[in-house]
């Protein structure tokens, strides 16, 4: 296990399910990380393209190791191959139990709903 906390700068996107994947296992293992948004600065994009090698994110590099466009999951085995990370390290870090979330109530419907794209004819035009 490293002794020192690991830098490590993260590539991501505002609004990405891969990029919130990645910031989940950030958060999972409470790593501190420096986030570089490349859709709200185009100047951190072309730095990831010449760091990476490539145009796709997330991108994270972690002690001058670059992983290019990975998944939360990918970054997680990574860190646990080069012992970043104990595999049972993040487990205490996320509660052992969720909320239980209710559906919503259902509401009567007002009469027959129209499907989105479906031609109706119309008394006006007929």
């Amino acid at each position: 296990m490293t002794q020192t906390s690991p830098k490590i700068v993260v590539y991501l996107k505002t609004f990405c399910g891969w990029s919130e994947g990645v910031r989940a296992i950030m958060r999972k293992y409470r790593l501190a990380y420096e986030e570089k948004d490349v859709v709200k600065n185009p100047a951190f994009r072309w730095e990831m393209e010449q760091r990476s090698g490539q145009p796709l994110c997330p991108c994270i590099e972690v002690d001058g190791h670059m992983l290019a466009d990975v998944s939360g999951e990918e970054l997680e085995r990574w860190l646990i191959q080069n012992e970043y990370v104990c595999k049972d390290a993040g487990a205490a870090a996320v509660p052992s139990h969720t909320a239980r979330v209710e559906p919503p109530a259902k509401t009567p419907s007002l009469g027959k709903t129209r499907l989105p794209g479906k031609a109706s004819k119309s008394r006006f035009f007929d």
